[in-house]
């Protein structure tokens, strides 16, 4: 069950208080990846206010703000082995047109603690730096994060642009976001689509398992 006084908090967008609060809920011994959770829940009310034209995107890239000093917090209590070897390599970022990091953000993260080498390209990346980077680290896995429902389009141009490039048979795309669902990732090409972080790094690591 989400903490609602954490999710309000932030959806108030109460810096302060919502940095407060996640610190005092780590101290209580609650799982970091629980306030990660929380966190998701408050960015999908918010963003579903910027879609009905309720909030804006000053609002937006404040709550943004707010859950980067949460998940500032929240890494450390996440332990990850610098000695390991990766999984697999995936290439990863936020699609042209779109600038919200925050669900990236913690997927990046998790993909990385459960050992694989992720490439994050950041927001608003053009389809042909995703094709450039796959190509460059030769990337089995493509991560393809939107936020909004504007993103769909150049999700699909993404893929289409893998594909003219050659190197779609090659590579596993997944596409994940706030306005994501299954239309989205039948529209867009891709292979897979998940809710949540640990939604792709299962999708990941059963991906990276068929191929060994």
């Amino acid at each position: 069950m989400p903490n609602t006084d954490l999710v309000n908090t932030i959806v108030k967008l109460e810096e302060e208080n919502a940095a407060h609060l996640a610190s005092q809920l780590l101290e209580s011994g609650v799982d970091p990846m629980d306030i990660l959770n929380d966190c998701r829940e408050a960015m999908n009310i918010i963003g579903g206010r910027f879609e009905r034209e309720e909030a804006f995107l000053p609002e937006l890239m404040m709550a943004g703000e707010i859950l980067k000093v949460i998940s500032e917090l929240v890494k450390p209590k996440i332990s990850v082995d610098p000695k390991r070897e990766p999984l697999g390599k995936i290439v990863f970022g936020t699609v042209q047109g779109d600038i919200h990091d925050i669900a990236k953000d913690i997927v990046v993260f998790m993909l990385d603690l459960n050992g694989f080498k992720v490439f994050d390209l950041g927001v608003d990346v053009p389809p042909q730096a995703f094709v450039d980077k796959v190509r460059e680290v030769d990337a089995s896995i493509l991560g393809l994060s939107g936020f909004l429902t504007l993103a769909h389009a150049p999700m699909k141009a993404t893929v289409e642009a893998l594909e003219e490039a050659g190197l779609r048979k090659k590579v596993k795309v997944m596409v994940g976001g706030g306005q994501v669902d299954d239309y989205a990732c039948e529209y867009s090409g891709a292979d897979a689509w998940g809710p949540d972080a640990m939604a792709a790094v299962r999708l990941a690591k059963q991906w990276v398992s068929t191929k060994t």
